[in-house]
């Protein structure tokens, strides 16, 4: 990157209200995925990022950019202060390789300055929270103690702003308040009568009662806020009796798997990469589809001499793209959970989503399709984990000895279905995974996560019940307290249900989607 995004401070009023940046672009290496973009990574693309009321009228379109400089107009008048620092923050953690004309500078800070108001830059704003203790370490009716402080970022607030506030918890009890924000910090006091996490929230609301939009991790539209929580005697939580016939029923489903013989094809895929060779593989599966993904293996390994590791991907339907990086020393099979067809148009992604829709549901969501356990969307899913780690295994350049599974999120549960079902699987690590103690919400009344609506077959795929037949390492990487899409109740059952060796990081104030600047950490290990 030539250097930061610079711009004037200062200035005066630009002509004709219209604020014109422009930008030169080189090279932009663009390998993560968020809410602004078609899916497609590793693409010459401009990224632009507007507060709620800057509204660029005429930005380069999402797909490769073209030769020369790009352009973005926006109306003097609907800019609000600290734009400059929203654009070059963007345009950083994209990786995106510069240059802005000191003309176009000027002229974009004139517009920010000149009638922009005090708005507060949102993208400098933060809230934090921290209990007055470990926030895992509370007694069942114990005073909860939470401190909320909001940093505007060094910027000058005019008027009022607010924190509105929510606490709810695994009791079923839900308080709320709404305080001024000042030097001091928000002071909530809570308990719980039960062993159980308690949720709190606190959104800054101006003046006039609306919150101030920002965006998390992954580029989605967010409020700022606080989002975390505290556990009171998370080692006590446990799950429901798990299905009586779980092991018969994957027993039932390992012997539909083994009827269909391992036979896989690979095609190398042209890559940067100059000491790892890429491959899209298929693999034959049971089930409505094959295994596909794509494999990275180190040029030159010989036979039995790497450990594989299988990587499984997150909710959602989208362009799987070939990896733009691979270890030099392990195998890599990077598995989309859906087994679709590998380098097609975007009209075939779009196609492929609706079709696995059942009865106007998302997949995997179809109560109906949930109350049969070899129906259900997850059963083909699980059967592409399993097959992906016999493909694996099946690698003449694998070790015979190290077998790993990782992923976040979709790809946290699947991991956890690989590291149960399969004992030849060696580690596990699995980053806030989904779908754990499924049954919590719906029969003991804890607060509930976003997850497909509880059926009783469904206990067949619970993380839960998996994780108990779990032999090998485990680390849970990242557990967020504030984490309504993968519920803390439900993955501190998880983290008790394993008795392998174990790890989880819980984290303060992380969702599922947004981690602080430099949040708390709560590690236990056994």
């Amino acid at each position: 990157m030539p250097g930061e995004l610079k711009l004037p401070r200062r200035g005066g009023m630009p002509p004709g209200g219209i604020v014109r940046l422009r930008v030169e672009p080189d090279i932009f290496e663009h390998s993560f995925r968020n809410g602004f973009h078609d899916g497609t990574s590793s693409i010459r693309f401009c990224f632009y990022y507007t507060a709620e009321n800057a509204v660029f009228h005429r930005p380069q379109p999402p797909g490769p950019v073209q030769s020369g400089p790009i352009f973005a107009e926006c109306e003097r008048k609907r800019l609000k202060a600290g734009i400059p620092d929203l654009y070059s923050r963007q345009l950083q953690e994209a990786r995106m390789k510069y240059s802005v004309t000191a003309a176009a500078a000027a002229l974009l800070s004139a517009a920010v300055f000149a009638g922009a108001g005090a708005a507060l830059n949102p993208a400098r704003v933060e809230v934090t929270g921290v209990t007055d203790r470990d926030p895992l370490s509370y007694r069942a009716g114990e005073t909860i103690i939470f401190e909320i402080r909001t940093d505007y970022g060094g910027q000058k607030a005019e008027g009022d702003y607010f924190l509105a506030w929510e606490r709810s918890g695994d009791d079923g009890r839900t308080e709320r308040g709404r305080e001024r924000v000042s030097a001091r910090p928000l002071v909530l006091r809570t308990s719980l009568d039960r062993p159980g996490f308690v949720r709190i929230t606190a959104t800054l609301l101006d003046a006039g009662g609306k919150p101030l939009p920002t965006r998390n991790n992954w580029g989605q539209p967010m409020n700022c806020g606080f989002e975390g929580g505290a556990g009171v005697e998370p080692d006590k939580l446990a799950g429901l009796p798990e299905i009586a016939d779980f092991d018969a029923f994957w027993r039932r489903q390992k012997a539909r798997l083994a009827a269909v013989p391992l036979k896989y094809r690979l095609e190398q895929q042209t890559s940067p990469l100059k000491n790892v060779t890429v491959y899209a593989a298929t693999v034959d599966c049971a089930g409505p589809r094959p295994v596909t993904g794509y494999l990275t293996v180190p040029a030159g390994a010989r036979k039995r001499s790497l450990p594989v590791r299988a990587v499984f991907a997150g909710y959602g339907v989208e362009k799987q793209n070939p990896p733009q990086q691979g270890p030099e020393d392990c195998i890599v099979f990077h598995v989309n959970a859906h087994g679709f067809e590998l380098n097609r148009d975007a009209d075939y992604y779009a196609g492929f989503a609706r079709a696995i829709e059942s009865n106007g549901f998302s997949y995997a969501f179809d109560p109906k399709q949930n109350a049969d356990p070899e129906r259900a969307y997850f059963n083909g899913m699980a059967l592409r984990v399993l097959r992906s780690l016999e493909f694996l295994k099946a690698l003449p350049e694998w070790d015979g000895v190290r077998l790993e599974v990782a992923g976040g999120s979709q790809g946290g549960l699947q991991a956890i279905w690989g590291a149960g079902l399969d004992p030849d699987v060696t580690g596990c690590k699995a980053d806030i995974p989904w779908c754990c103690d499924l049954a919590g919400a719906a029969k003991l009344g804890r607060l509930n996560g976003w997850h497909p609506e509880y059926r009783r077959p469904l206990d067949y795929y619970d993380a839960v019940n998996h994780a108990k037949r779990i032999r090998c390492p485990v680390e849970i990487t990242r557990a967020g307290l504030g984490d309504y899409t993968c519920a803390p109740s439900g993955v501190a059952i998880l983290y008790n249900s394993i008795e392998s060796p174990k790890k989880i990081t819980w984290v303060q104030g992380s969702t599922h989607g947004y981690m602080p600047k430099n949040p708390q950490r709560i590690v236990r290990e056994k």
